[in-house]
């Protein structure tokens, strides 16, 4: 399966606009890719780690510049991980 980047993280870094945005689409899909732009400064990582903390979510990978996270959405839920 191929994602797109749903958002773009830029030399803003993480606003609060940027945070909403990004939970509101982990709501809608459970599982989204964010891309971290070039001229962003902070490490890749731990805006990773900071987002997820912010919206409650999961990070699934960090490769070079993609985030990949995931939260279960509490109405439309898409996703069904087995049980452990």
């Amino acid at each position: 399966m191929v994602m797109d980047p749903v958002y773009q993280i830029g030399k803003a870094t993480l606003t609060p606009e940027i945070t909403q945005g990004v939970s509101d689409a982990l709501e809608a899909r459970e599982l989204i890719k964010i891309n971290v732009l070039k001229n962003c400064m902070a490490d890749v990582k731990e805006v990773a780690q900071v987002l997820s903390e912010r919206t409650h979510s999961e990070v699934v990978q960090v490769i070079g510049r993609k985030i990949v996270l995931y939260r279960e959405s509490k109405d439309k839920k898409k996703i069904i991980l087995p049980d452990k």
